[in-house]
C-alpha cells in the first residue's frame, strides 16, 4: 500500500487539534470538515495525480484543503495570498492545475477558473474547466506518490515548481523527531503528551506545511498564527505553556527588539527555521530570554530538515556550537566539496553536498537531476564547512559569492561583521559591477539611528575582516526586502544597484 501524508490525521489525539485567531477545531470536526471538501472536489471531478492549488489566509480552512486533496490521491500546489497578481498568474500556468480551492475573500483572483470557494463552511463550485489543466496532462505528476508541488522561496532568481514526494516528506520528518526524542529517558517511561506546535509563518509556504504535517507525525495539535505578532506570540507561548517552538530569523530579531516583551516563559528552545541564522542573532536571543537557539537545515529540493540539533548535542554543546545547523540526522551524509570536485577538510569551506535514501535512489524531480550525481549526492547551491565533530556550518549561497578579481567573498560572513557594529541592526551584502574587478563587495545596512559615519564602520569591518572583504560602500536603508520566512531579496538588492553607476574601485 503507498504512503500518504493523509494518513496523519490518525496520529491526531482526541480534544482540540487546530486553533487559528477565530476557532479552536476538534479532531472529529476536522475529519469531518476533510471529508466534505474531499466530496466536493470528487463531484468537481477531481482525479488521482491531478494538481490542486489552493489560496487559505493562516486558518483552519487551509488545514482541511490539504488534507482534502490528499485524501482523493490528488497533488496540492499552495499559493500564496500576499504574491502578486501577475506572480499567481504565472504560478498557475507553470503547474497548470485542474482546479483552484479558496475562500470568499480571495475568489476574485480566480475569476473564469474552476474554483471551489468555502464560505462559512460550505463550498462552492463556480468558473470554467476551460482555462484549467485538462484531466491527467500534469508532466509534474505522471507518476504516482507526489504529495504537492512547492515553489523555492526565489530569493535570487526565478522560484521553481518542486514536486514532493508522500514517502520523502515523512522519512525526513520520522528522522528530525527520532533525533528530538533522543533523551536518556528509560525505555519504560512513556514520551510526555507532545505539546501544540505554535506555527508562525504562512502555511501557503512549505516552512508552514512542513511544521503541520510534523507536529501531526507527532501527535500534537498545531496553532496557526495569522500573521507574526510579537506579543501575540508571547501571549500564546504563556497561554499554551509551551516550552519549544519554531521561528524564523526574522521573527527572533523582532523579539530581541521590541521593548515591551519582558518575558517569554516558559519557553526553554527555540528551533530557527526557514532562513540563514547568523550566530551573533542567537547569542542575542539567548542574552535577552535565556532561550537557547538552535539552527536546523534542509531544502524543498530535498524534501525537508536534513541536518539539526539532537537533545544529547545540545547537552554536551551547549553553547559551544551556536550558530552550527546541527549534524545530520540518521541517514542522512553532508559532504563539503572543494572547487577542485573533491572532499574539503574538516573546517574548509565549500559547497555542501548531500546524500538521503531519496536522492540514493534517485528520487528527485526532472528539473533537478543535473544537480544529482550517480552516487545520490546532491549539489545544494549552498556553501559552508564540517568541523572535527561533525556540525554543519552554512554561510550563505553559491549564487551568492562575491568574485573579486579572482578573490571570493562570502557575504554571510561580512554581514555577521556588520551587524555586530553598534547601531547596525540589519545587514545584506551583495555584488557590485566593478569595471576593473568584475564586482566588488556592497552592503546595505538597516540602523537604530544611532549617529556614526561610513568610514567608522569601514574601520570596524577592516579590524575584522581581509580587506578585499570590506565593502566598498555603504547605503543605509529602512529596511532590506524580506519575504515572508525573512530571506533577504538579494535580486531586488541587485536590481537597485543595477540603476547606478558603475562602481570603480582605488584599491584591491
Amino acid at each position: 500500500m503507498s504512503v500518504s501524508l493523509a494518513d496523519l490525521l490518525d496520529s491526531l489525539p482526541d480534544g482540540p487539534v487546530v486553533w487559528d485567531a477565530h476557532e479552536a477545531l476538534e479532531r472529529s470536526a476536522l475529519l469531518e470538515r476533510v471529508e466534505r471538501l474531499a466530496s466536493a472536489l470528487r463531484s468537481a471531478g477531481v482525479g488521482r495525480n491531478q494538481v490542486v492549488s489552493a489560496m487559505f489566509p493562516n486558518r483552519a480552512v487551509a488545514v482541511v484543503g490539504l488534507f482534502a486533496v490528499w485524501k482523493i490521491g490528488a497533488v496540492y500546489n499552495p499559493l500564496n495570498p500576499r504574491a502578486s497578481d501577475m506572480d499567481v498568474t504565472s504560478a498557475l500556468e507553470r503547474v497548470e492545475p485542474v482546479l483552484v480551492m479558496t475562500v470568499e475573500e480571495h475568489a476574485g483572483r480566480f475569476a473564469g477558473r474552476l474554483m471551489l470557494s468555502e464560505q462559512e463552511g460550505t463550498w462552492t463550485l463556480s468558473g470554467s474547466s476551460k482555462t484549467s489543466q485538462a484531466p491527467g496532462t500534469s508532466r509534474a505528476t505522471e507518476a504516482d506518490g507526489v504529495a504537492l508541488i512547492q515553489f523555492t522561496s526565489g530569493t535570487t532568481g526565478q522560484p521553481k515548481a518542486v514536486p514532493m514526494r508522500h514517502a520523502t516528506v515523512l522519512d525526513l520528518i520520522d528522522r528530525v523527531i527520532s533525533a528530538l526524542r533522543s533523551t536518556s529517558r528509560t525505555a519504560q517511561e512513556p514520551p510526555p503528551r507532545p505539546l501544540p506546535n505554535l506555527i508562525p509563518v504562512s502555511v501557503s509556504l512549505w516552512g508552514g506545511i512542513y511544521q503541520i504535517l510534523f507536529a501531526f507525525r507527532a501527535g500534537a495539535p498545531v496553532i496557526l498564527m495569522d500573521r507574526f505578532d510579537t506579543l501575540v506570540f508571547a501571549q500564546l507561548v504563556a497561554e499554551h505553556q509551551l516550552r519549544t517552538t519554531v521561528l524564523p530569523p526574522a521573527a527572533l530579531t523582532m523579539l530581541v527588539d521590541d521593548e515591551r516583551i519582558k518575558t517569554i516563559e516558559p519557553l526553554k528552545r527555540v528551533r530557527s527555521i526557514t532562513a540563514p541564522l547568523a550566530p551573533i542573532q542567537a547569542r542575542r536571543f539567548y542574552e535577552r530570554f535565556g532561550v537557547v537557539v538552535l539552527n536546523a537545515y534542509g531544502q524543498t529540493e530535498l524534501g525537508g530538515e536534513v541536518v539539526g540539533w539532537t537533545s544529547p548535542d545540545q547537552r554536551a554543546f551547549g553553547l559551544e556550537k551556536i550558530g552550527s545547523v546541527g549534524r545530520p540526522h540518521q541517514g542522512v551524509s553532508v559532504r563539503v566539496v572543494g572547487e577542485d570536485g573533491e572532499p574539503a577538510a574538516a573546517g574548509d569551506t565549500g559547497e555542501l553536498w548531500v546524500r538521503t535514501p531519496s536522492t540514493a535512489a534517485g528520487e528527485v524531480a526532472d528539473s533537478l537531476s543535473d544537480r544529482l550525481d550517480a552516487e545520490g549526492w546532491f549539489r545544494t547551491g549552498d556553501v559552508g564547512s564540517l568541523d572535527a565533530d561533525g556540525f554543519v556550518w552554512v554561510t550563505g549561497r553559491v549564487s551568492d559569492m562575491i568574485n573579486r578579481g579572482g578573490l571570493k567573498v562570502f557575504p554571510a560572513e561580512v554581514e555577521d561583521v556588520l551587524v555586530a557594529f553598534p547601531g547596525v541592526i540589519d545587514a545584506s551584502v551583495v555584488g557590485a559591477p566593478d569595471e576593473r574587478l568584475g564586482e566588488v563587495p556592497y552592503a546595505f545596512v538597516v540602523t537604530d539611528d544611532s549617529p556614526f559615519s561610513a568610514d567608522e564602520l569601514r574601520d570596524f569591518s577592516r579590524a575584522r575582516l581581509s580587506s578585499y572583504k570590506v565593502p566598498v560602500g555603504f547605503e543605509v536603508v529602512s529596511a532590506l526586502p524580506r519575504n515572508e520566512v525573512g530571506k533577504v531579496l538579494k535580486r531586488e538588492l541587485i536590481d537597485r544597484l543595477r540603476l547606478t553607476p558603475t562602481i570603480e574601485t582605488s584599491d584591491g
